[in-house]
């Protein structure tokens, strides 16, 4: 079976990466551009692929909603030092392991948005899309991903690993739809790491992915 990053990197490689040219996207507000990120979101999901990946030299971020814009990352060994340094702290149990993600997962943000050169505010509105540097889930739960994949790639992780990411709503249950990296427990046990509601750099809601799809009724958190 091929791997998750892989299957990203399948999807996307057409997709020419490191642009602050937006990608075109037939539909982009209101009710109409919701209605396209359900069925990107879902595609996406049934193909295990993302637009945020990671290859050997380079992870690429999105930005400007549903990855209008790529920037490359590169994958320097001061970067990895760092993410090593926060994953050796959760090495005791799966808890401790997901505390270290969550700030790993704060790390790339930070530096991330400073290779994007702009700060990401919490949530997103639609007055974002196609802006530089603003991420609505789909941004988010990619480049979460994709960091989780590399964790994975760099064997950082040792009871977790990357799986596809996971959706949620879809209007007539009163949800709007969103998405979210998710992780598996070595026991099996799905979690959420969902980077979207804080600002660049803050901590990711990570709960069990079961009570995450729970969640969401009339916009709340």
């Amino acid at each position: 079976m091929q791997s998750i990053r892989a299957a990203r990197e399948r999807g996307y490689h057409a997709i020419a990466a490191d642009s602050r040219e937006p990608y075109p996207m037939p539909m982009t507000i209101g009710y109409a551009r919701a209605v396209a990120i359900t069925i990107l979101t879902l595609a996406m999901q049934a193909a295990n692929a993302w637009p945020a990946f990671a290859n050997k030299g380079k992870l690429y971020l999105c930005s400007g909603y549903s990855c209008a814009y790529k920037t490359a990352l590169p994958l320097t060994p001061a970067f990895r030092n760092k993410l090593a340094g926060i994953m050796a702290s959760g090495g005791a149990s799966a808890h401790a392991e997901r505390k270290a993600v969550s700030r790993a997962v704060q790390y790339f943000e930070r530096v991330a948005t400073a290779m994007i050169g702009t700060k990401d505010g919490p949530k997103g509105e639609i007055s974002g899309s196609r802006v530089y540097g603003q991420m609505d889930c789909i941004d988010e739960s990619s480049n979460t991903g994709a960091l989780l994949d590399y964790l994975q790639r760099e064997r950082l992780m040792r009871h977790h690993e990357s799986r596809p990411p996971a959706s949620r709503g879809a209007f007539i249950d009163g949800r709007y739809p969103h998405s979210t990296a998710v992780l598996s427990e070595k026991n099996g046990e799905l979690w959420a790491v969902d980077s979207w509601y804080e600002p660049a750099g803050g901590a990711p809601d990570m709960m069990p992915l079961a009570e995450w799809r729970k969640r969401g009724v009339g916009g709340a958190r």
